[in-house]
Parts: structure tokens; sequence; C-alpha cells
């Protein structure tokens, strides 16, 4: 094999199986290409092409791991022994991790090799990824707009044929957003599906996932991080059967609602109307009923809710790290969003923020109860087009005004971090601007594979994975 960028991690392992080649070669071929484009992306916080080589060396032509020799990077807030996840920022600057998180771990036991961790905003608060420490990444089909955020230097390197996959994780969209900017497949899973340990506890808002070329590499990936880990203070139960299995399955005829409004009242954009009114006919195509309905009703104070919760969990992080280090934070060390975020969630009381989730559950009860009528939801992933570099960040002088256009970009993801449900963004097409346009299908509880196996027939209706960005 002379060519192996672009290929879907279910034909690598077909190669590596075969012989075909090596897992040396593969990962060699994947190092040639981050060599090549990543001075022109910026995907990479910590590429360890030693560390990745190593271990391809010990993957022997027996290995009976399903994935050994697949490369794979990991986002850059998640704990990867040795390997620096700096959370995009300069307070994190040079931290190395001494374990893997639960789901690293998982990922080596499948035999994955871990080649480095990605770019992501700082704390992960935008969904684009222009930190100010190590700077912005790229949109592999055009290096001048953003590849989404947070996980946006994980969706780039996947994009742009680096790798077959990546990690990213979700706390309002930080898996779909970078889908739908790259022409991507990215799955946020049920909450509780997917360990945060041993790190992190319960989380409200954010569940792992990866961003793939493929229903079915998402469907593989989620067999291999899906499952309870020991001292998991909730969890979702293990499905009825492998993702893999499922996702081969067909559907029936669903009931699946279209919604065009979103939370926020932010103005569509005619392309991302577009899309989602011909997947919306697609789906009656292909045999399920569509219906329009109207959007859902959200209290005036929701947003804030959901910005107490958010900027509660990245003060327990700065928290923590101002305690490793043993002193306050310079005022070079966080952006302005990240500090005024900061420094919002510290004027919260702990009667507030117990609050703030009663309130968001009794939302999510509300939402969920809507699919006692629909098997899915159909919406746009983003209200805009991916945004040029420089025009999203959190570094000006009204930070929360960044925040609040990154709402009005990205309305229609958080919803379903608050509610738990799984979501899926697709690619459908691209624009007249040559970026690539998603759609988004949010699920039941625990209704992982209904999204998978309609994203298949989405897949097999209109194919994405055959086209490629032209970087030379």
């Amino acid at each position: 094999m002379t060519e192996l960028r672009f290929k879907p991690v279910s034909d690598l392992v077909g190669f590596l199986r075969a012989g075909q080649v090596s897992a040396t070669e593969v990962v060699e071929d994947a190092l040639r290409r981050v060599e090549a484009l990543d001075p022109k992306l910026n995907v990479f916080v910590d590429l360890d092409a030693d560390g990745a080589l190593a271990e391809a060396a010990r993957v022997a032509p027996d290995d009976r791991r399903p994935f050994a020799g697949v490369p794979i990077a990991i986002k850059a807030n998640t704990d990867v022994a040795g390997l620096v996840s700096d959370h995009g920022s300069r307070l994190w600057d040079g931290h190395r991790a001494d374990q893997d998180q639960f789901l690293v771990r998982r990922l080596r036991e499948a035999g994955f090799v871990i080649m480095g961790t990605t770019r992501m905003p700082e704390l992960g608060l935008l969904p684009t990824t222009e930190p100010r420490h190590g700077g912005p990444s790229r949109n592999p089909w055009n290096p001048a707009h953003t590849p989404g955020g947070s996980s946006g230097g994980a969706a780039a390197a996947v994009a742009s044929g680096m790798l077959p996959v990546a990690h990213g994780n979700d706390g309002g969209g930080s898996i779909r957003i970078p889908a739908a900017c790259c022409g991507l497949l990215g799955l946020k899973p049920s909450r509780g599906r997917i360990s945060r340990g041993p790190r992190y506890g319960d989380d409200f808002l954010t569940v792992d996932g990866v961003l793939s070329r493929t229903v079915t590499d998402t469907a593989l990936l989620l067999d291999v991080l899906a499952g309870y880990e020991a001292g998991d203070a909730t969890w979702a139960p293990r499905p009825a059967e492998p993702y893999a299995v499922a996702v081969r399955r067909d559907p029936g005829r669903l009931r699946i609602a279209l919604m065009m409004g979103n939370v926020l009242d932010a103005p569509l954009d005619p392309e991302a109307e577009r899309g989602v009114r011909d997947a919306a006919e697609l789906l009656a195509g292909l045999g399920h009923e569509v219906e329009e309905v109207e959007t859902f009703e959200m209290g005036p104070g929701v947003l804030g809710l959901f910005t107490a919760l958010f900027a509660a969990d990245k003060g327990r992080a700065v928290a923590e790290r101002r305690a490793v280090l043993g002193r306050e934070a310079r005022g070079d060390d966080l952006e302005p969003l990240s500090a005024a975020m900061v420094d919002a969630g510290a004027g919260n009381s702990a009667s507030d923020l117990v609050s703030a989730v009663h309130e968001l559950q009794r939302l999510a009860r509300a939402v969920i109860g809507f699919f006692a009528d629909y098997d899915l939801l159909l919406t746009p992933t983003l209200a805009g087009r991916p945004p040029a570099i420089g025009e999203l960040h959190g570094c000006g002088d009204e930070p929360f005004g960044d925040f609040a256009r990154s709402g009005r970009f990205a309305p229609y993801t958080a919803l379903f971090n608050v509610s738990g449900q799984p979501a899926i963004s697709v690619p459908f097409g691209f624009g007249p601007d040559d970026l690539p346009t998603g759609i988004q299908l949010a699920g039941p509880p625990l209704g992982e594979d209904t999204l998978l196996q309609v994203a298949g027939q989405i897949e097999a209706a209109r194919p994405w994975a055959d086209r490629f960005p032209d970087l030379g």
C-alpha cells in the first residue's frame, strides 16, 4: 500500500489483518502527512512521533487486538500519560499527565496508536479553535476559515487525511460543530455512555466521542469507548447489541420532526436551510414520515442557567490548576473570555448552581417528552457558515460579546447536552463557498443505534467520504 490517507478505520483494519501493510507503514504514512500539512493547519499540540513509531513496531502480524496499528489523536483537555494536554491555555503550558484517562486506556487496549494531542480553544469555551496560546487551527477545505470547535484540531486532522479518526468531546456542540465545519460525522453519545474518569466525575454537560469519516467507524469506536468504569457515579446501560452490528439494521419507518427555528431565535443562513430541507426531502424519500414542527418554548433565563453551569466547570478547572502551580493566575495566563467566565462562575453560590441544575433538568424533561410523539428530530447543525479566522475568538475587548455571537452561530447543539440525549451531525453537501454543510439528528435517550442507522441511510444515498480537500 502506497496511499493510505483518507482510508477509514474499517479499511485500515482489513489491510493490517491481511498483511497488505504493516502498522509501522500506516503510522509512517500518517506522520508524513502531518509533517506536510501541520505547518499549514496547526493541528497538533504535542506530536509523539517516536512514541507512535515505537508502539507500531510492537504490533506483531498476529496481534489479536481489533485495531492494532490504527493511528488516533486525543484532544488536549484529556489526559494521555507523558503527553502535553494544555487545554488551549497558557495556564497549562507544558502540562504532562502522569496517567491515561479511562477512554485513552481503552483505545490502547484495542490496539490504537496514540499519535499526540490536538488543539482546542482555551478551556473549550468557543465553537472555533483560535487559542492565543498556540494559534488557530485551520479548516482543510479553506485554511482561511475555522475548522470549528472546540474539537477543532481533531476535525482538521481527520478532514485533511492526517488521521482516520480522532477523539473529541462535546459540552455544548464541540464534536458536532467541527464535524459540520469540516464535512465529517460527529456523534455526541448519551450522557454517561463513555466514562470521564478517573480525572472527572459525573458530568452534566460533557461527553466524549470521536470525529470520523464514516458511520461504520463511528459505530466501531463507540463500541470501544462505551461502558461503565469502576467508580462512575452514573452510566448509561449497555446497548442490546454492539453498535457495529446495530448500524447494519434497517431502522424501519420513523416519524421525524423537522425544526427550523432555534431557542436563541438566531437567523438561519440560506445554505444551512437548504441543507436541512434537502435532508428532510431525502428522508421522506427513504420512507420516513417527516413533519415540520415549531421551535421548543424556552424561558428567557435558560441561557443564563447554562452559562452558570459552564462557568462553574471552567472555574473549577482553573482553581485546580492554580493549586498545582501554587500561585494565582497572572494577567496573561488566561484569555479575556476565560477570565471573565471564571469571574462569573465565582459570583455564583453553591445554591445558585444546584438551582441551575434543577432548572435545566426541568427543561430536559420537557425536551425529552417531545420524543413521545417522534422518533428523531432533524435540525441544521449550525445557523451560520464557518467563520473566517479572526472573526470569533475570546481575546477582544468585549469577551462576552464573542460568547453571545458563538451562540448565534451554533444555537442548535447545546440543548441536547442539557437533555443528555444523543445527537449526530451528518455531512450534507457543500455551500457556494465550497465549505461543508451539516445537518443534525437528535434521538431519544440511549438512541444511538437509531441515529447511526439513519445516518447510514443518508451516507448510502448521499455519500460524502469520497470527496477530499485539495491541500497539495
